[in-house]
């Protein structure tokens, strides 16, 4: 076989493969789609394109008094904000730490952080709800906020540490020489460096408060302080009334702030997942 048609041949297996992955990755978001905008309440009826397309939907999660969609939406937005902001600068320090200096425990810290992260939040759900009670953290979102900045930081310590390490100690040291504390070298020299990193990072703890289910509906009691996931589940959940295609329609607004949030980092992505995952 000629080295020509084996190319041919290579490049149109790669097509076939990202087109069987595309209508994977796409189809079930058209479905979604459709289904927001399907008369009624069943999905029995939905399609990619609905006969009767109606915006009724959209318009029932917007009216506050007929739903706490808007509530819920800010009440994610508000946490996966503050959660971001809080894992990056948590992190950020650790992982800097680990990276840039020695001291006692380092390796044992280390290896405790490689064992806690193959440790799902979910599995410790009695121990974070009786340490939520005692600390009077139950139906609050700074109690849920706390619960993922500590567990984002196992991994994304790592997963940081990883890419510090890229980074020439001789930056360090040179300016150390000119006179630069340690916080100022953090902040003025390692920081802008590590911008792919943090990227990669903030994006992490971003999606979690959208994606996650259990540990919200473990801390969260009031309906009024619900966040997306569990808000949306309710609506699904009733014994009488599920609201299947209302809730089609909530979960398609989901996807705007992370997809905003993923086009502004796209560039950072590959150098922060890629230095960060093999150096170490």
């Amino acid at each position: 076989m000629s080295i020509k048609r084996q190319k041919i041949i290579r490049l149109s297996l790669t097509y076939l493969v990202v087109m069987i992955m595309a209508v994977i990755i796409i189809y079930p978001i058209l479905w979604v789609i459709g289904a927001s905008m399907t008369p009624g309440t069943s999905l029995s009826s939905s399609s990619l394109i609905p006969k009767n397309p109606t915006w009724e939907h959209f318009k029932t999660i917007f009216n506050l008094e007929k739903s706490n969609y808007l509530i819920w939406y800010w009440n994610t937005l508000k946490i996966s904000l503050i959660t971001m902001v809080s894992s990056v600068i948590v992190i950020s320090f650790t992982a800097y730490a680990f990276s840039r200096y020695q001291f006692i425990g380092r390796k044992h810290g280390l290896v405790t952080f490689l064992m806690l992260q193959m440790i799902p939040n979910f599995a410790a759900l009695i121990a974070i709800f009786v340490l939520a009670r005692a600390a009077n953290l139950l139906d609050t979102h700074a109690g849920l906020i706390l619960i993922y900045v500590g567990g984002a930081i196992p991994m994304n310590t790592w997963l940081m540490k990883g890419y510090l390490d890229s980074i020439p100690k001789e930056l360090d040291e040179s300016a150390r020489m000119d006179g630069a504390g340690h916080m100022r070298i953090f902040i003025q020299i390692i920081m802008p460096l590590a911008k792919p990193i943090i990227a990669v990072v903030a994006l992490f703890n971003f999606i979690t408060p959208f994606t996650d289910f259990i540990l919200a509906k473990v801390i969260l009691r009031s309906p009024e302080k619900y966040t997306l996931a569990v808000g949306l589940y309710d609506l699904v959940s009733r014994q009488y009334g599920s609201e299947f295609t209302t809730f089609a329609a909530g979960s398609v607004l989901i996807a705007i702030p992370i997809s905003i949030l993923f086009l502004s980092f796209q560039k950072y992505f590959v150098t922060g997942l890629t230095a960060g995952g093999v150096k170490g």
